[in-house]
């Protein structure tokens, strides 16, 4: 699937590079164009693989270049203002060769979550093809003013783009993590469970051929239908066999064969099972997913069609529902055997519930600190007022 990914903010603009060096280190050719958008100059200047023409940097007569200090409608406001700025580098995107754009933003800051909705709004408005966002969701720690923010921007973002895949750093962060290598770590996770999500399908000059293709239209057709979608991985390493045989086994010992194929099926199935039950992207309730697709990725004699057609039934049993889609993505080099589980139309997520009520219980006690302040204030000036005359 070839996407034109857009960063909006810091971590927007940090995943979207780390996309671009994870294609070059596997030569998998997602992006087929990349931008980075934020209001304050030093995030773009920390990035490393988006081209410095595709950096833009919005907002300047505003905030000349120091960001929005966590102000997500400030945000919001400047990318409305400098639409245009931003347009201007998806003018040089060949859109043609585009199969859908990811809008790419931290829910919790101020840029991202203010502007990723603007422009996802912008790109539907002009373009046919689909428009897609990953929302990054802020840690619990991080602060009420990073949960408000994230909250607003979660239920603005989700109708404004044609599906909102979102990965939870709450569900990621280990305990003892510095914040770099945390945010690192996280990073990494996203581009390897959605690295190997969209390159499925995408058929290399020498590469085997899957043999049951996962192509972009069954990806297009998973997240068709908007709402909410989260992504399970599990792997297993395995030990490459050569051109030369099978390891130490004898490919014409038609009892090794079955042994091997029945061993290929149950690993599938196993992976398929810690893929969906295991930590997901966004974790929730697989029960009620509206849709599904399963991604086996792999070098190819590790992948068997019994085994992906298995993994399917067991994930149409699990999620009830009658759109399940799955196929193998032939991946030599690796040295591992990797299960990816696409959940579409999930709405059994009480994350996004205990988001939403600790974001009302962070607006309620902000606007009543307001009020304290503003009559604090008061009483504070009040003492001689009736004595001295105001300047003007």
């Amino acid at each position: 699937m070839k996407l034109a990914m857009i960063g909006f903010g810091q971590a927007g603009g940090k995943v979207v590079d780390k996309f671009l060096e994870y294609d070059k280190r596997t030569g998998s050719e997602i992006v087929r164009a990349a931008a980075a958008v934020n209001t304050a100059k030093a995030d773009l200047m920390g990035l490393e693989h988006i081209t410095e023409e595709q950096r833009v940097l919005i907002g300047q007569s505003r905030v000349k270049g120091h960001g929005v200090g966590a102000d997500n409608e400030l945000g919001a406001e400047i990318a409305e203002e400098d639409i245009d700025e931003v347009q201007g580098a998806i003018d040089s995107i060949p859109v043609h060769e585009v199969d859908a754009f990811l809008v790419v933003a931290g829910l919790g800051g101020g840029t991202g979550s203010g502007g990723a909705p603007v422009l996802a709004k912008h790109l539907k408005r002009i373009y046919t093809e689909p428009v897609y966002g990953l929302g990054i969701l802020p840690g619990s720690d991080e602060g009420g003013i990073y949960t408000l923010n994230a909250a607003r921007s979660f239920q603005t973002f989700v109708r404004e783009v044609d599906n909102l895949m979102v990965f939870d750093n709450d569900a990621w962060r280990q305990t003892g993590e510095s914040v770099q290598g945390g945010y690192s770590e996280i990073n990494e996770e996203i581009v390897r469970r959605f690295g190997i999500l969209f390159g499925a399908g995408e058929i290399q000059q020498g590469q085997e051929v899957a043999e049951s293709v996962v192509d972009s239209s069954e990806i297009i057709n998973t997240l068709s239908g908007g709402g909410v979608s989260t992504v399970g991985y599990a792997e297993e390493e395995v030990e490459e066999r050569t051109s030369g045989g099978l390891l130490s086994r004898l490919r014409n010992d038609d009892d090794e064969d079955e042994l091997d194929s029945a061993h290929t099926t149950n690993r599938i199935t196993s992976l398929v099972r810690k893929a969906a039950l295991g930590r997901l992207t966004l974790p929730c309730e697989i029960e009620g997913a509206e849709r599904a697709l399963l991604v086996l990725a792999g070098p190819p004699e590790y992948l068997n069609r019994k085994g992906i057609e298995r993994g399917r039934k067991w994930l149409e049993e699990q999620t009830g529902s009658m759109e399940v889609r799955g196929g193998d993505y032939p991946y030599r080099g690796a040295g591992f055997v990797a299960t990816v589980i696409l959940l579409a139309g999930v709405t059994n997520v009480p994350r996004i519930k205990e988001l939403q009520q600790v974001a009302i219980e962070a607006q309620d006690n902000l606007d009543e600190i307001r009020e304290e302040s503003e009559e604090n204030l008061d009483e504070l000036v009040s003492d001689g007022s009736d004595e001295l005359e105001s300047l003007f």
